[in-house]
């Protein structure tokens, strides 16, 4: 039900997938991979399994949606009715994806345009976005549901943990020598987003299982007694220990309402390399 044709607008960093993007009536920005000069839109035209299989031989490069998509995307929602938007978007410390929609939103006409910068990824984008789905499918107000989107972000804590130095070596993020002997070590960081959306060493562990153990109990940690949650896990290109990581979240926090399961998109994946792990919490409030 959605009574105001109010429109849900995220990127493909939320790692929602494409049934509960269209379940929830979802608009999805896809960002872009380049490997040299071939391009492609991040979950429509290559998928993070592909990514990973090029990686070992080119790092690729990400980049913003282009102005065109934006703009095509803003028409086709005034076309199916919509007269507002809540823009839910990928953190402005990393992208500036956010703020290129902020900006043609508010020149857009016929449109009502709000945009939030989640300053997370992944989970906790997709997390956010998805209990703005449920604000709208119960009918709330637009004045409500944009005060709610900033207390939900705010609420929203995410961790994961990198199986490989190596790509974010490659990348410039670490120097060589801490990648060759973190690699030696078997170290697992364990990265999160600070309050202004830039990634955060939290942690580091020895070996995978330990790294699955500590990202799911650091995600726990964040639990209150009392307090309704939903919970979070995500997964690229590692399905068995994604599994791992969501039994292992469900069993640490119970009470949870809602456990969002993803897989990592193609952009996050691209500066990580495969076999990340995620796992994340959002505190709800009683209004909400």
């Amino acid at each position: 039900m959605n009574p105001q044709k109010i429109a849900i607008l995220t990127d493909t960093c939320a790692d929602i997938p494409a049934e509960l993007a269209a379940r929830h009536q979802i608009f999805t920005l896809p960002l872009t991979i380049s490997f040299g000069e071939e391009h492609f839109r991040d979950g429509v035209d290559i998928t993070p399994s592909q990514v990973y299989r090029r990686m070992a031989e080119e790092l690729p490069k990400t980049s913003l949606p282009s102005g065109e998509t934006i703009l095509s995307l803003f028409a086709q929602m005034r076309e199916q009715g919509y007269e507002r938007v809540l823009a839910i978007l990928f953190s402005s410390g990393l992208s500036g994806t956010y703020q290129t929609v902020k900006l043609m939103g508010e020149g857009f006409p016929g449109l009502e345009v709000a945009a939030f910068d989640t300053r997370s990824g992944s989970l906790g984008t997709g997390l956010t976005v998805l209990e703005a789905a449920r604000f709208v499918e119960e009918g709330r107000t637009w004045n409500e549901i944009c005060a709610l989107i900033p207390r939900l972000i705010a609420n929203t804590t995410v961790f994961f943990c990198v199986d490989t130095l190596e790509y974010l070596q490659k990348g410039g993020r670490i120097g060589k020598i801490t990648a060759i002997a973190g690699t030696m070590l078997q170290i697992k960081p364990i990265i999160s987003f600070t309050p202004a959306g830039e990634l955060i060493n939290v942690a580091k562990v020895r070996g995978r299982a330990q790294s699955i153990e500590r990202v799911t109990q650091l995600a726990a940690d964040c639990y209150r007694p009392g307090r309704r949650c939903n919970i979070a896990t995500a997964h690229g290109d590692a399905p068995e220990d994604g599994a791992k990581a969501a039994k292992l979240l469900r069993q640490k926090v119970p009470a949870y309402q809602r456990h969002f399961e993803g897989i990592v998109d193609c952009t996050l994946g691209s500066h990580t390399g495969p076999h990340l792990i995620g796992a994340g919490i959002q505190l709800l409030d009683d209004d909400m």
